[in-house]
């Protein structure tokens, strides 16, 4: 077993308040691309970039492209739970995991069984009619005509937060509850410099602070232990 991976197993055999953070590299062993890697086809389907499509003037302004580009690139039904997702759900039901930070959108940690998980940018699994409030699921809205309507008339908005749109602030403070109380923290999938992440992982004070990455790069200072590598491949490891 590698060095780090015993470092790893030791740490969390020795802590019991566990709270995991993770951002798209989480998902892509699912097979979920990251929408920020922008690849030639889609620049023959798409005018503008992700960040533009996927903010609230745009989707305000042109909802028929918004909704183009979001069942395409952004509803991933047929994923299931990857290494990482299972290996989570079971240190939350031994106890040693108390709460999944994601800033994912694709309700995968539910899917493997995940009870408290705070979800950053919401969920596709969640849309509401813009007018009666009423919810539908997330086949619905990839089954639907250009626009998702709702009974009543209203438009149906993806529970998700886009460009120019605020964190919903009881997520934030569970998940600054969480990171603050940590014994542990293992951030996976993301960078410790993007925003949210930095912000909230600056409540953690204690000396597990576990960054796992496919990428390692100057943007891993700070860590007390960095893994280079897949998220589910580094976890799976782990002994509970």
């Amino acid at each position: 077993m590698d060095e780090s991976i015993k470092k790893l197993q030791q740490w969390v055999d020795e802590s019991n308040n566990i709270v995991f953070f993770g951002g798209a590299g989480v998902s892509t062993e699912s097979g979920i691309p990251d929408f920020r890697s922008v690849d030639g086809l889609y620049h023959m389907h798409y005018s503008e970039p992700p960040e533009t499509i996927l903010s609230h003037t745009y989707y305000v302004r042109h909802k028929k492209e918004f909704f183009k580009f979001y069942k395409d690139k952004m509803l991933c039904l047929d994923a299931k739970p990857n290494k990482a997702h299972m290996k989570l759900a079971e240190l939350e039901r031994a106890g040693k995991l108390k709460a999944v930070v994601t800033q994912n959108i694709d309700g995968l940690h539910q899917m493997a069984g995940s009870k408290k998980v705070y979800e950053l940018h919401g969920s596709v699994h969640r849309n509401y009619c813009e007018k009666c409030h009423k919810l539908y699921d997330a086949e619905y809205m990839l089954n639907s005509d250009s626009v998702p309507k709702c009974d009543c008339g209203g438009d149906i908005k993806p529970d998700v937060v886009l460009y120019e749109e605020g964190l919903d602030d009881a997520t934030i403070s569970g998940a600054i509850s969480h990171i603050a109380s940590a014994d542990m923290l293992i951030v996976a999938g993301t960078s410790l410099v993007v925003y949210p992440a930095a912000g909230l992982i600056n409540y953690y004070s204690g000396k597990k602070l576990v960054l796992i990455n496919l990428d390692i790069d100057s943007l891993s200072v700070g860590a007390d232990l960095v893994i280079q590598g897949k998220v589910g491949e580094v976890l799976s490891q782990i002994n509970v």
